[in-house]
């Protein structure tokens, strides 16, 4: 009788890692389950249905592009070579592509991104900044060749023609775009000069605007420290950056509109603005005259009746006492007394006018410093039509030869249109 082979350990799971190993190329769909993601950047989880399981494993060279994150209950659908461990003897399939099932990559990358930012609050209401009224430097991060920077100046040139805007190159999509996004706001928000910011880019696919879905824009765009407005794609269209920014607009026409009032509209304001204020100063210059006049009068009045009962006092006390014996010494001694009083009572009123015209003469200041005109100082003009020096709102109101004058903070001049 023939003696049977006996194999070890180590040769029977050879021979059966080389039968396994014919599974060389398989797809396989499951639900992730004991997600382990290593120090290394390799990971490390099961595959499950209904009635079995299978080990996987996701090596950092096959997974640094993945473009979403690995969790437990995340159905997905992988490829790779089924292969056996041999040091515990347990097969499983060695990964080189991964896809979500049902819920394409990138929206499924953008729904766990947004989910994560929106628990670190990058989308709180309460961290949004206010608009700036009249921004003297409008900051603009798009592509130079496209429509939007085109859009923006054309809207920005009828709405207020001498806005100051400046334009950052990017790359709005493909490889990079993003990084540079990022490196323009981050350095637009320390150069200081700007006020408020524009980031956008025309309409398209999801994976075309997908630069404005990555976090490392999403950061640069929270740590802004002026505001930022959104404007990617079209209406319809949402991205991380819209829902981080402190205005989200639906177009980059829109943006342009809610960057800036219409000049008209603005001076319009300042007019009203102006009216109001010299009614104000008028009414509270009144108010105090009225107060200081009272105070001053009553003031006087209360002087010398509280003087002459002093006065009065001190005669009734003089009759009463052995002074009375020498009255011119006891006159002279009260006289030099309401001497005194009249000169304290001169000098506290001299005080209290003092004080009111100080309280009047800040409050001038004050007026003086929201004086509308005073915007003139930042390089503004007014444009008045001869001879009737009329404030032209709309160039359509001049024709060639007009004459206008141009008012500027610091003096006027003449001009013809040509």
């Amino acid at each position: 009788m023939q003696t049977p082979r006996v194999l070890t350990v180590s040769e029977i799971t050879k021979q059966i890692k080389g039968l396994i190993q014919q599974f060389d190329s398989v797809w396989i769909e499951g639900e992730i389950s004991n997600f382990v993601p290593h120090s290394s950047g390799h990971m490390y989880f099961s595959l499950k249905d209904e009635k079995s399981v299978i080990r996987a494993v996701f090596f950092k060279n096959a997974n640094q592009y993945l473009k979403f994150k690995l969790q437990d209950g995340l159905k997905v659908v992988v490829h790779g070579n089924i292969d056996l461990y041999e040091k515990s003897g347990q097969y499983q399939i060695i990964i080189d592509n991964m896809e979500p099932k049902g819920l394409g990559m990138l929206q499924l990358h953008f729904e766990q991104l947004k989910e994560q930012l929106r628990k670190e609050g990058l989308f709180d209401r309460e961290r949004k900044r206010v608009l700036p009224v009249l921004p003297r430097k409008i900051g603009v991060v798009t592509s130079p060749t496209g429509a939007v920077i085109r859009d923006i100046l054309n809207v920005l040139q009828r709405r207020f023609s001498n806005v100051h805007v400046v334009l950052n190159p990017v790359k709005v999509q493909g490889e990079g775009a993003a990084e540079e996004v990022a490196e323009a706001i981050n350095y637009m928000s320390r150069e200081g000069s700007f006020e408020v910011l524009i980031v956008g880019r025309g309409g398209g696919s999801l994976e075309d605007l997908w630069a404005f879905n990555e976090e490392i824009v999403a950061r640069a765009i929270y740590a802004s420290t002026i505001p930022v407005i959104s404007a990617v794609g079209h209406e319809i269209d949402y991205t991380i950056a819209d829902f981080v920014a402190d205005v989200r607009a639906p177009t980059p026409s829109a943006a342009a509109e809610l960057v800036i009032e219409k000049k008209t509209d603005f001076i319009e304001k300042l007019r009203a603005y102006e009216v109001r204020l010299k009614n104000d100063l008028t009414n509270k210059y009144q108010t105090y005259k009225e107060k200081l006049d009272w105070i001053r009068r009553s003031g006087l009045a209360m002087g010398l009746k509280r003087t002459l009962e002093i006065f009065k006092e001190r005669v009734a006390n003089a009759a009463k006492s052995p002074a009375f014996l020498r009255p011119k010494e006891k006159l002279s001694q009260l006289k030099q007394e309401v001497d005194e009083s009249e000169s304290k009572l001169g000098r506290a009123i001299k005080h209290l006018l003092e004080n009111r015209r100080n309280e009047v003469k800040v409050l001038s200041g004050k007026v003086e410093s929201l004086n509308p005109l005073k915007i003139l100082d930042r390089g503004y003009s007014v444009t008045l039509k001869l001879p009737e020096k009329k404030i032209v709102k709309n160039a359509l109101e001049l024709k060639k030869n007009d004459e206008i004058e141009l008012k500027f903070a610091k003096g006027t001049t003449n001009a013809i249109v040509k």
